[in-house]
Formats: structure tokens, sequence, C-alpha cells
């Protein structure tokens, strides 16, 4: 097989989705699939079968959607700025959550002729910019703002029945959820609104990946204390039906590996420095701020060397990773890089190469999902 390619597979998502309906949430759950996490088609087909529904966040996820069979009702579309896309494909019986005024302006006329399930997001005081704390994210009404929201669709009678919030990805503890949640019920209070659904998005983290430092992401979360906190949580909604989680990492991030090859060995400065046909740039942006499980194919032992894991590319930024590493490891080996399930596809590029085949497995075979691509399909996208 050649080299770069990602593998994915069915069996660890029906694992992870196992475990989140093994919790008690205190009244019925819904798992939606968050297609930008893993915009995979044999996984869209694949859930589909399960009969489970799905949450888009653009027109072109909104379209795959359609294309691999679900249903309106069974499509979740989250997001800023629908109201620039949404009316050129709109459908009868859709979910949509409105993430600001201009969006619940333009869309609440399409809404209701066409019946839409419709809800607000709401941007908590537990939301801002991982990058820089002290700001808020784009995303969604701020207390008042979604107070009024509230208000207008039901003076509209409009079929408002979700109340939205996500926080951030990889969620530190299960206390910012029981803060945002508190907030979300006094808007739901102010408005005099009593939601049918609680959509808490996502953000749950997954096992085994650990931040660029070593602190392992789930050091203080425990499912079965985010469980008990959305036991105690849901009781502030009078008349809730339905609990929603919208977890594509935890779901999906176990769900694939990617393969590379050593094409190359340096040695520097007290560095050994592996260059691969695949890395950061092309195949996992994600690396960043992650740090994943690696190991080499064939298994090499002996004494290990502080050694850095890079890309093919013409950037010093294409760098997987810098730890120590068998000294062993030689040109000709292949790299398994772990959890390359969640944000790995959406943001893979073409810098200078192809896209990477992609591998999928389910019922116990293994079949090409996508080729890699080639020189002539790469270049033919200019006219």
């Amino acid at each position: 097989m050649t080299t770069p390619f990602y593998l994915f597979s069915a069996d660890p998502v029906r694992e992870a989705i196992g475990e989140l309906e093994a919790l008690e949430f205190g009244l019925p759950a819904v798992h939606w699939l968050s297609c930008k996490t893993q915009p995979l088609a044999p996984l869209l087909r694949w859930w589909r079968k399960q009969n489970r529904p799905i949450e888009v966040v653009s027109e072109f996820e909104f379209l795959a959607a359609l294309h691999e069979g679900f249903e309106p009702h069974q499509i979740l579309i989250n997001g800023p700025a629908k109201h620039q896309w949404l009316p050129k494909h709109a459908r009868r019986g859709l979910r949509v959550n409105f993430d600001s005024r201009a969006e619940l302006n333009a869309l609440l006329p399409l809404a209701k002729k066409l019946d839409w399930s419709v809800g607000v997001r709401v941007l908590t005081r537990e939301e801002f910019d991982p990058e820089n704390p002290p700001w808020p994210t784009q995303f969604g009404f701020e207390f008042d703002e979604a107070v009024g929201a509230l208000k207008k669709l039901q003076r509209s009678k409009a079929r408002v029945e979700t109340i939205h919030f996500r926080l951030r990805t990889n969620g530190a503890s299960h206390v910012i959820y029981e803060r945002a949640i508190a907030e979300v019920a006094e808007i739901c209070r102010s408005a005099k609104f009593a939601s049918l659904h609680l959509d808490i998005g996502g953000g749950v983290p997954p096992r085994h990946v650990l931040t660029r430092g070593g602190k392992t992401y789930t050091a203080e979360f425990s499912l079965n204390a985010f469980a008990a906190m959305l036991r105690r949580g849901v009781k502030q909604f009078p008349g809730l039906c339905e609990l929603w989680l919208e977890n594509g990492r935890f779901v999906s991030a176990r769900s694939g590996v990617l393969v590379v090859k050593v094409l190359d060995v340096k040695e520097r400065r007290g560095l050994r420095q592996l260059i691969c046909d695949g890395g950061r740039t092309m195949n996992a942006l994600i690396s960043t701020w992650e740090q994943h499980e690696l190991f080499s194919i064939p298994e090499r032992r002996g004494q290990n060397a502080m050694t850095a894991v890079h890309g093919p590319t013409c950037m010093a930024f294409d760098q997987f990773t810098r730890r120590e590493l068998p000294r062993s490891i030689r040109a000709g080996d292949h790299l398994v890089w772990m959890d390359a399930g969640a944000y790995h596809l959406p943001w893979e590029t073409r810098f200078s190469h192809g896209l990477a085949a992609v591998l999928w497995h389910e019922n116990g075979k293994i079949e090409r999902a996508r080729s890699a691509e080639s020189f002539d399909s790469w270049w033919a996208q200019w006219r």
C-alpha cells in the first residue's frame, strides 16, 4: 500500500458510542454524528444504517448528508451564517439552531413555511477563544439577545423546541458544563420558554491523547461525573424531553490511524530527524497542539534518542512530534500515528502533494475508500 494513508474503522466508533449510551443522563439522549469532525463517506453510510442522526455546520456537509440518504428530520444544522446558503437547499422538516439575529430574521419565514424544528444557540460565559481567553468566540446569542430571540420565535408561532450551547473541544471538566447549563436555564426562565431539547454540543475529551506539554486531556474529566452533573442539570428545564450531544472527537478520534514511511534520516545538534512522506502540514494539523501515540513497523528496540518526526513539505512547521524514539528506526520503516479519526481529514492539505489514500474497515473487511490523489487530478483543477 502506498503511503501515506489513513485507515479508519467502524468498530471503535461503535465502541465509543456504546460507552456514551451506557451512561444514565436522567432522560433520553440523542447522539448526533459531528460531520465536521470526520467527513468520511463510509462513516456517514455506516452511521445512517444504524438509524442515527447527523449534525452539520456547512453547505457541503449538509449536501453530503442528503447525498448519503439522511432524512431532513435526521439532520441538525448548526454553524454561522446559514442564511447565506440554506435557502438554496431548504427541505421540509429540518432541524435548525439559529446563530445570530440576521440569521433568525432571514430564515424565520422559511422555518415557518417548511415546518422546521428550530432552536437558539447561546454564547455562555463559559465559551471563549481558547487562544485568547479574555475574548468570546464568534458564535451564538448572548444572554439578552437569546432571551429576545426566544420571545420573538414564540410570538411568531414557529416550532421552537431547542436551546443549544457549545463550549469547546477537549472540555477540561464537567464543571464548565454545569455552569453553562445553569446560565442557559436562566435564559429559558427569563424568556418563559420550555425547551423540549437541550443541546449541549460536544467537547468530551478522548482517552490516550495528550497536550503538547504531556498532560492528558482527561486528567480532570470523568464520564461518570459528567453524567451525574447532567442528571442534576436537566431538572432545571421543566418539560424537557431529550438531551442532545454532538461529541465528535470522543466518538471518532480512536477510529483511525495515519501510516507514513520514513524516507530519510538526519542527525544534527543532538537531534535525530526522520523525514517522512506524510506529516503535520499535509495530514495531521492537530499535532500542533496534541501528542498521540506513535510506533514503528517493524518494531524497533534498543537505545532511544531525542527524535523529531517531519513530513516532506518545505516548512519547518511540518513536524509531527519531538520525543524519545528508538535510534534503530531507519529509512524504509513505517510509523503509525494513532487516534487519527478526529479532525485529520477535514484539515488535510495538498501542500505540494496530493491527498492521501483512505482505507475503511467494516465487518472484518478493509476496502479502499479513496485512492491517493494523482498529479493529473491534482493539477486538473486549474482551467
